[in-house]
């Protein structure tokens, strides 16, 4: 029967098929909503927030099954999350969004860990290092709000909130300028985009 393989391939037993959604747990659930994206045999999966409501054991797990399920199948996944550490934890590229467009992406790792959009370091840095005390009573955070999406700010969107805006942010449309290592961002304080400024200025 398809759907007891299909169940079988993300660590369900087949007699899991007759069972309602209450009598399933979280994981289980995330699990039967994995196989139904599988059953069309599919090249590409985009998983929106997979790991959203799960405890960190159960996360870890489904994570895992999704990283051996695209190593066996051959399969191309997009994951859409606010959780930078599951991204670096599976994915080979990052691309981080803020007001509905792209201001960083680059190799996982060194986007995660050397960020060089403002924004992409306030989401890093909301990640506590364990065992870290100076995390201990002192959590950091990003002042103000996202930006309503019908009154975008001029210039660089961001700049309303950002910790190191100057003049020039308030009216240039930052483009995805060369920040090194393959990457890219979209911020006026970036090399690329300082290269490109002294170019216009000569």
């Amino acid at each position: 029967m398809r759907v007891g393989a299909l169940l079988e391939q993300v660590g369900l037993p087949t007699r899991r098929a007759m069972d309602f959604p209450h009598e399933l747990s979280g994981g289980q659930k995330q699990r039967v909503m994995i196989a139904m994206a599988l059953a069309c045999n599919p090249s590409m999966v985009i998983a929106d927030e997979p790991t959203t409501a799960l405890d960190v054991m159960v996360q870890a797990q489904v994570l895992r099954l999704m990283k051996e399920l695209q190593r066996d199948l051959g399969l191309s996944m997009i994951f859409i999350t606010h959780d930078l550490s599951v991204l670096v934890e599976t994915s080979d590229r990052l691309a981080i969004m803020y007001a509905g467009k792209i201001v960083e992406e680059g190799p996982a790792e060194t986007v995660f860990h050397d960020p060089k959009h403002p924004y992409t370091a306030a989401l890093a840095a909301a990640f506590p290092e364990i065992g870290d005390q100076r995390f201990r009573g002192n959590p950091t955070g990003l002042g103000g709000d996202p930006p309503d999406p019908q009154e975008i700010p001029s210039g660089c969107p961001f700049h309303p909130r950002c910790p190191v805006a100057f003049a020039d942010c308030e009216r240039t449309v930052p483009e995805l300028y060369s920040a090194g290592d393959g990457r890219r961002a979209a911020c006026l304080l970036v090399e690329g985009a300082k290269a490109g400024a002294g170019e216009v200025s000569g």
